[in-house]
């Protein structure tokens, strides 16, 4: 704790554009002596991998540094970046890939994330851009700060342009084997230089470092408990807060009696315009103050959980005319189908709920805060209190998932409030019952598809989705019309990003509907997808995953049924196969084998990218079968781990995984993808068993199969 405490670091926020990042001017009056490369924010926008940040319209001042690797006197190389650690090993990936650059240990790298007063602004982890996007620009400036050391090693043996070797942070004398370490060549110097865009980095056939199965950095810490969550931090003076809720969605508070709660010892009662919260000594008497407060509330009409879909549909933006020929497609076609999809909201479960810790010293405010946007969190904050940026750090220690669920910051909001309020540290910690009611969810979605065949060809393809978003939406196969449209609704629940965003409800109803179309024409339907598509990467890990699961094999009995499904998201290519079997008497459900083939490139260590897809279906199996939020006039009723149904040991399948390395390709994230095919895979398997279809997600929440 004495490190992640210490405030004195707040005073180094550049001056040009606080907020943003160190400036190059100030560079080494915080960092010391050394060597260093920079990635400058103006590139960072500039970066073609990097276009999309530019949408942003965030302000790009020449002084600020995106990125920076130091060597320091002693030889110690710390890395810095935005991007934050929540369970997906980025942190040891990312370390890697400078090991493997500048030829050293990965014990003498410190790689340090997502704290808004000492790396660069980033706008959040999340989307799988952490590889695709910071890795090749760490690989970069490492391979800058690699070539300024041997020419720096040149300089003190008076060299020309020899070739030198480097070996575990010394570079070797051609001749008289001499060596220099990188804390020598860095003594004394204030060397900091813009990274060499057109630096070679080491081709990936050639990895010793990276691509390689190296263990998770800090991995022990978390396995002996020594690792501290916000929920576990602990500072002088603290005190704990609880926040007054209302009952059910969109009910406004009329008035509230805190005379009880504002008599218990050690209890001080907060209240500022609807927002009502309690600190005191410890977290058991928060909650019994808390208990204490008789409020009023004024609820008014809520969308009913069974009107769900025909208000997404109502609701919904009417979009775009459909073609013509999309529609005389699919109207004279002889084989055709159209079919609806329904997608239920669910929620993210991660194991560590919502926590913030805040402390106020001289106007200027630190937050302690999970989160996969530690810059957007300040920005929350710097909104929230009217204060500019530079008088706000955030730190966001290694927490524990996230999903896509922990893009704001409310708990550190509220622990600021309090914090503010009584004039001492407050830490904030929601229970499993508020990060199910009040955290966001994955949206609902309404799907509605109509599509035709000409033999074994697609001839039409229309695909419209309500709601759930537009994520995965363009179909990949071959066709002759398609057309695909994303419906904005009014969603009556609060919902945000997910893993893989709407891209598993997307390629459920498609390739649910590929399937079924491969039946009309009685045709096999992993041959039936490959003849449809033309990407080489989506039909490499088809056949893959279909060889592993050996498809064409006979079925051990009657009530088993093989399915399978594919899909590309965000530079991530994959597909499973799963194998089924019904009780014939009960209609139980039991996935019997999953296997899954991934491609994403360039693997940059194959042990983490195994546990990301064994992660990704195993989360997914919890949205195919059972987790649905349940809600009825803005009521969440399911809202505890006992109700809400996610995957038990039980439910899981014998897992397999396949990775497809290509070295010859960038790397592309890999958190997301994995998840989308195991849903539909399983529903093609349930129909292939029992000939059952069907078109809802979670399919089987009873954990029995319906009949025909």
């Amino acid at each position: 704790m004495k490190d992640t405490c210490n405030t004195s670091i707040n005073h180094y926020r550049r001056k040009s554009l606080p907020g943003r990042g160190l400036s190059r001017r100030n560079f080494f009056k915080y960092m010391g002596a050394g060597i260093a490369t920079y990635f400058v924010w103006t590139d960072y926008l500039a970066s073609e991998s990097l276009s999309r940040l530019s949408e942003t319209g965030m302000p790009a001042a020449p002084d600020t540094l995106s990125s920076w690797i130091h060597v320091s006197a002693t030889g110690a190389i710390t890395v810095f970046t935005g991007k934050v650690e929540v369970g997906q090993n980025i942190r040891t990936s990312l370390t890697q890939v400078v090991a493997e650059e500048l030829f050293v240990p990965i014990s003498t790298i410190s790689l340090i994330m997502g704290d808004t007063a000492r790396t660069p602004y980033d706008r959040g982890t999340y989307g799988s851009l952490t590889t695709p996007q910071m890795a090749p620009i760490l690989r970069k400036a490492a391979a800058s700060l690699r070539e300024i050391l041997l020419q720096e090693a040149r300089k003190e043996w008076k060299l020309g342009e020899v070739e030198l070797k480097l070996e575990k942070g010394s570079v070797k004398h051609p001749t008289n084997g001499k060596q220099l370490g990188y804390g020598s060549l860095a003594n004394a110097k204030q060397l900091l230089l813009p990274m060499n865009e057109n630096v070679r980095t080491i081709d990936p056939t050639k990895w010793t470092v990276a691509g390689t199965p190296v263990k998770k950095i800090n991995g022990v810490d978390f396995v002996r408990g020594k690792h501290r969550y916000v929920s576990d931090m602990v500072v002088p003076d603290m005190l704990y807060g609880k926040v007054l809720r209302p009952p059910a969605y969109g009910a406004k508070l009329i008035r509230a009696n805190v005379d009880a709660a504002a008599t218990i010892p050690g209890v001080r009662v907060v209240q500022q315009g609807d927002f009502i919260g309690v600190v005191a000594k410890n977290s058991r008497t928060a909650a019994m103050a808390l208990a204490t407060i008789e409020a009023e509330w004024e609820r008014s009409p809520q969308v009913a959980g069974a009107a769900l879909f025909d208000h997404l549909k109502r609701t919904g933006e009417p979009g775009n005319a459909v073609p013509s020929e999309i529609t005389a497609a699919y109207e004279f076609a002889s084989l055709k189908l159209e079919q609806e999809f329904k997608i239920d909201y669910i929620a993210h479960v991660p194991l560590e709920p919502r926590a913030g810790l805040a402390r106020w010293k001289d106007g200027s405010l630190e937050v302690w805060t999970g989160t996969q946007r530690p810059f957007g969190v300040q920005e929350e904050l710097e909104r929230a209190f009217s204060i500019p940026k530079e008088k706000i750090r955030v730190y966001m220690p290694d927490t524990g998932s996230g999903y896509g669920g922990k893009h704001t910051g409310e708990a550190g909001i509220e622990a600021a409030m309090l914090a503010k309020a009584v004039g001492k540290p407050v830490k904030v910690t929601w229970t499993r019952e508020e990060e199910f009611k009040w955290a966001y969810f994955r949206p609902a979605g309404l799907i509605q598809v109509r599509a035709a065949v000409d033999g074994s060809r697609l001839s039409s393809w229309e695909f419209h989705n309500y709601n759930s978003g537009g994520a995965g939406i363009n179909s990949p196969y071959l066709g002759a019309t398609k057309y695909e449209q994303y419906h904005r609704s009014d969603s009556p629940l609060r919902q945000g990003s997910y893993r893989a965003l709407a891209s598993t409800a997307n390629i459920f109803a498609m390739e649910s509907t590929i399937n079924d179309l491969a039946q009309m024409v009685r045709a096999d339907p992993m041959e039936f997808r490959l003849k449809n598509l033309q990407d080489e990467r989506l039909k490499s890990v088809i056949k893959t995953a279909g060889q592993a699961f050996d498809w064409n094999r006979e079925k051990p009995a009657s009530n088993h049924g093989f399915g399978m499904a594919c899909g590309a998201v965000k530079g991530g290519f994959v597909a499973t196969f799963a194998e089924v079997a019904v009780d014939p008497n009960t209609r139980e459900l039991r996935v019997i084998s999953a296997v899954t083939a991934f491609e994403c490139g360039a693997i940059l260590n194959p042990r983490h990218l195994e546990s990301q897809v064994t992660g990704c279906v195993l989360q997914g199996l919890g949205g195919a079968l059972f987790e649905a939020v349940e809600f009825d006039d803005g009521n969440v009723s399911n809202a505890f781990l006992s109700s809400y149904r996610v995957p038990r040991f039980k439910d899981i399948p014998q897992t397999k995984v396949l990775l497809v390395n290509r070295k010859d390709l960038p790397s592309s994230g890999a958190g997301e993808a994995p998840i989308v095919c195991i849903a539909p895979a399983i529903r093609n398997a349930i129909d292939d068993a029992v000939g059952v279809k069907l078109y809802r997600l979670p399919m089987v929440p009873s954990g029995r199969v319906p009949n025909a």
